[in-house]
Parts: structure tokens; sequence; C-alpha cells
């Protein structure tokens, strides 16, 4: 039976969760669903009902959320046997993954024929901002399907309409990480020869922060998770792999020649089969200090 108040959400891990509870707390009702028992368990006491499928979501709910880890995850869980596309009540679906423009196109087209509008919905700020309710949240689609879904989408964050076109926002989107993944990595190494050769960890980001060299890196990570050491920012070194992987290849196929790009990916890359994959991107760092035989400096206590 369709429940036209009831709103889907497939996927509440890391992000998900958060969201999926901020729509709660703004008294939505919620039919969730993961393939992860614990998160089952923990998006059920937290107040929202559990499906026994992706399929049940989409047979019961008019708006479902995806919150999806990779492609090829997405496009299962959309296209795939049983997966969004087969569902009887699901009119809109929003994507809050970052998967790429070509996979979304894909996925846009083929919810399209069977009566579905997607929403291409990546968000920005990590699992605190998803937490806070302060993310940045870039959207495209059908305009009167961005409409519907609107008031749903601004319990995230901030909203930032970038077209009527699937794909554009996830493209916007693997642009921004592209760019905050590289200036984490060349910080990092800044950072890590500013200690090596003797200066101050915290003046160093003091001074750097007041001057040209600053970004949101050093502004940020490196004072909220580095400087103390709890390298607990929330996003994995695997999810920076795929994001910048994903983030180059669509500018390459755009003619747009990736040189400093590619070079921060392979940074990257290294840390990752360094059993690099579920650490915080924040540890980076640590890697740059083995690497280079810098001794790890002693934290600073948080403000």
């Amino acid at each position: 039976m369709t429940d036209k108040q009831l709103v889907g959400f497939i996927g509440v891990g890391v992000m998900g969760r958060p969201m999926a509870i901020n729509l709660m707390a703004k008294g939505i009702p919620l039919l969730a669903y993961d393939v992860n028992p614990d998160a089952m368990q923990a998006i059920r006491q937290a107040g929202a009902q559990t499906a026994s499928s992706v399929q049940d979501v989409c047979n019961r709910c008019r708006i479902v959320f995806t919150s999806m880890p990779s492609p090829a995850v997405f496009t299962q869980v959309l296209l795939g046997e049983a997966g969004v596309h087969t569902g009887t009540a699901v009119k809109i679906a929003v994507d809050l993954s970052t998967v790429g423009p070509r996979t979304t196109k894909a996925a846009a087209i083929g919810l399209r024929e069977r009566g579905i509008e997607l929403i291409d919905a990546p968000v920005s700020g990590g699992a605190a901002g998803a937490q806070k309710a302060t993310l940045t949240v870039m959207v495209a689609g059908n305009q009167s399907a961005q409409d519907e879904v609107k008031p749903l989408l601004e319990v995230f964050g901030k909203l930032f309409v970038i077209g009527q076109e699937a794909g554009q926002a996830q493209l916007l989107k693997l642009l921004n990480n592209m760019l905050s993944s590289t200036a984490f990595a060349i910080t990092a190494e800044a950072y890590v020869a500013g200690v090596k050769g003797g200066l101050d960890p915290q003046l160093m980001m003091d001074v750097i922060n007041v001057s040209s060299g600053r970004s949101a890196a050093s502004q940020e990570k490196f004072v909220r998770q580095v400087l103390p050491r709890s390298f607990d920012f929330g996003f994995p070194i695997s999810s920076i792999c795929k994001d910048i992987g994903l983030a180059i290849e669509e500018c390459e196929a755009l003619g747009v020649p990736m040189w400093v790009g590619s070079q921060a990916r392979q940074l990257w890359k290294f840390a990752l089969k360094q059993d690099g994959a579920g650490k915080d991107m924040t540890e980076l760092v640590t890697y740059l200090e083995q690497w280079s035989g810098a001794d790890p400096p002693p934290p600073v206590k948080k403000g």
C-alpha cells in the first residue's frame, strides 16, 4: 500500500543515516533500507520504519532518497534487478551520492523510461556537515521534480540549483572534491616539511591561515583534525580516491589535461595501497611523516 506522506531512504550509512535522522527530526516519516544489518538497526532505533528491500521502499514511497558508496552500487540499486526502476509507487528518486555525470545521466534515462524522474543532488561537507545539517547541496534535474523535493533537501543544508539536467550537479561536486583533496595533499606535504625543518606546527598554521597559502584544508582540517592529531574528519581515504579518480576521468573526457590533479591522485592512491583504505583522509599526514622520516609532533589541544 502506498503512503504519500512516507519518504523512502536507501543507504543509511555514514552519510545517509544523519541525513535521514534530520528528516525525521522535521517530522517526516521515513521508510529506510540498507544491506548492512547494523545500519538497519541503528536507523530503526532512531525512529525510522524499515523495509525488506529496495523494491519494498519503492513500492510504498513516492519520493525515495539514495546515498550510495560507488557508481557500481548506485547503478545496481537504481537500475538492477528489483531496483528503484521496478518500484510501483516511486515517482522521484533523489540521489545524494557522488558517482559522476555519465553514470547519473545513464540512470536518469533508465528511470525516465519507467516514469521516474532522477534528481541529481550530491552533497559536500562530510559526516560532520550531515550531522549538523550544514551540507552544501548541489541540485540538478527536472524543474517540477526539483520544486517538489526542495523542502526536503533544504533540511540537509544550503541548496544551489545547478541546472535542469541530471549530471550537472555531479560534475560540480567532483570538481569541488578534486580541489579539496588536492589542497589537502599539498598542505600536508608543506606541513610535514615545516615540522621536519623545526617549525612549530601551531605557529605554522597560524601564519599560513592569514597568508596567501591558506585553504579550507589549512583553516579547517589541519586546525581541527591534524594539529590535535585526532584524525577524525569522517571521510575515508578510499572515498577520496574514488572521487578524485572520477573527477579526473570526467575532465579528461572533456579534453582537459589533468597534470596537477593526476599527481595528487597518485599520492592518495599510494596511501590507499599502504593499508589506508578505511583510514580518515586526514591521516594522509601520518603517511608523509613515515615516508620522510619526520617525527610526529605532540598533539595540540583542541580550542
